[in-house]
């Protein structure tokens, strides 16, 4: 926590995070962001609760499949489920958006990655990385290639949830309980 938190003085934006996010919500919600696994201990700092309140709401996010818990160097680990995180950006793709809509959607993002991949002569985000790692690179481009390795990287996960998305369609549409989120 900040030294202000120390002092017993939290800082305003803890104070309305508290008074407006429950400590389940604030356990869930720095969970979910990290791209990287941690312990829970770290998990409760960012979520402004104690080590054992963020590991009893990590315990009962593990029982509703939504985080996934792993052992490192004898300290358990917790990390979103990537099941449960894909499924909820298919819902997402899928709320509000009919098949057509999707397939101009595919369209889009297919027509952009080829922008990408002719512009920078590159067949995937990692050679854009490569080539911004390049010695004779100038900063500037090195930033613009990994800049658009990120969004080639982003339009590709978006055109798999919208394939998903359309290739069960009709029947996540029908029957909206099968999906869960």
């Amino acid at each position: 926590m900040s030294p202000e938190s120390v002092s017993g003085d939290e800082p305003e934006w803890e104070r309305t995070w508290k008074g407006h996010a429950s400590a389940f919500d604030r356990v869930k919600s720095v969970t979910m962001t990290l791209s990287e696994s941690r312990p829970a201990s770290w998990i409760a700092e960012e979520a402004a609760v104690s080590p054992n309140t963020a590991r009893d709401h990590l315990r009962r996010l593990i029982d509703l499949g939504v985080v996934m818990a792993t052992e490192q160097d004898g300290v358990r680990h917790y990390y979103p489920d990537p099941l449960y995180t894909r499924l909820r950006d298919v819902r997402e793709v899928l709320e509000g958006t009919t098949k057509r809509e999707l397939a101009e959607q595919a369209a889009a993002l297919k027509t952009d990655i080829a922008e990408w991949s002719a512009e920078y002569d590159a067949d995937s985000p990692d050679a854009l990385r490569e080539q911004a790692a390049v010695d004779d690179v100038p900063a500037e481009m090195a930033y613009e290639l990994t800049r658009a390795a990120s969004d080639w990287e982003l339009a590709r996960y978006r055109l798999s949830l919208v394939q998903d998305a359309i290739k069960n369609y009709d029947s996540w549409t029908s029957d909206p309980s099968s999906i869960t989120a």
